[in-house]
């Protein structure tokens, strides 16, 4: 099989890309995500299969909003609550009559910038998913790193690193736990921020702040410095050689010129030079990411 299919399985939207051996892509394509987990396999099956028709066969590869477990073989912790609880994996390779590969969706990610992205070339990559949630994932020598329990990489769930006094008590999480940093870096935490609670869209928060909006201005500023604390931990744990920003968030210019700088008094050593770039392929690096989950043969 000379192609490579990717699919990203969202909650609202399922997309499906081909890639060439070489990893041109030769198709791409978008549905709305049945509801119902039977209909969402259907789905895909039938999004393969159409593509097979146009490209040729090829191998798959689908990014989830979860993980496999490796305890039970079932989807834990997906945001499509369908998914969990199921053996996602063999039924849809029963369904498709061949072998399928499913990673997190900020893995595959991750993966897709350090194949062929912004990242090319780095030996070890943490790439942040900065959207309505907040999610990473880590890859070492293009190989996603998953670890024992598939929880590396968890990032919007680790708590706020050195938190001041005017951010305590810490925002409870619907996970159970508090401070987590999704309450605080991703899209609606940032307008939430600035707006206040019914706010969803921090879109605008960067041009509204150029025109002088104080409260824009502030918001953003606190949004970015929680950033650099939380990229700093990652930095004194893991010391990528690279760190890849996606979602919507990462659209905002000033986080590149502000975050090393902002990050420097937090990290452990006498010289701190974070490589801190934009996702070269945007919202194509998670089915591009899937992709790639089958290597070059």
């Amino acid at each position: 099989m000379a192609h490579r299919i990717g699919i990203d399985l969202g909650g609202t939207k399922t997309e499906i890309m081909v890639l060439g051996e070489d990893g041109t892509p030769l198709l791409r394509r978008r549905r709305a995500t049945p509801a119902g987990y039977e209909a969402a396999l259907r789905n895909i099956a039938e999004m393969v299969g159409q593509a097979e028709q146009e490209t040729g066969a090829g191998s798959v590869g689908v990014g989830i909003p979860g993980c496999i477990s490796p305890a039970t073989g079932l989807v834990k912790n997906a945001n499509s609550n369908a998914l969990n609880g199921h053996p996602f994996d063999r039924d849809l390779a029963a369904l498709l009559g061949r072998p399928v590969r499913v990673a997190n969706d900020a893995n595959c990610f991750a993966l897709s910038e350090a194949v062929d992205g912004a990242a090319a070339g780095c030996p070890v990559v943490f790439g942040v998913i900065l959207g309505t949630g907040t999610g990473a994932g880590i890859v070492v020598n293009g190989t996603i790193l998953e670890g024992r329990h598939r929880l590396a990489g968890e990032f919007g769930h680790t708590p706020l690193p050195w938190p001041g006094p005017d951010e305590l008590p810490l925002r409870r999480c619907w996970c159970g736990q508090a401070g987590c940093l999704e309450l605080y870096l991703a899209g609606p935490a940032l307008a939430r921020d600035c707006d206040g609670p019914d706010a969803a869209d921090a879109s605008a928060l960067p041009a509204r702040a150029a025109a002088g909006d104080a409260a824009a201005q502030a918001a953003l500023n606190r949004h970015a410095d929680r950033l650099a604390r939380a990229l700093a931990s990652i930095t004194n744990l893991l010391d990528p050689d690279c760190i890849v920003l996606g979602g919507g968030v990462s659209n905002m210019a000033h986080l590149y010129e502000q975050l090393p700088g902002l990050m420097r008094p937090y990290v452990f050593s006498d010289h701190v030079a974070p490589n801190i770039v934009k996702a070269k392929h945007g919202d194509s690096s998670g089915v591009r990411g899937a992709a790639w989950l089958w290597p070059a043969r």
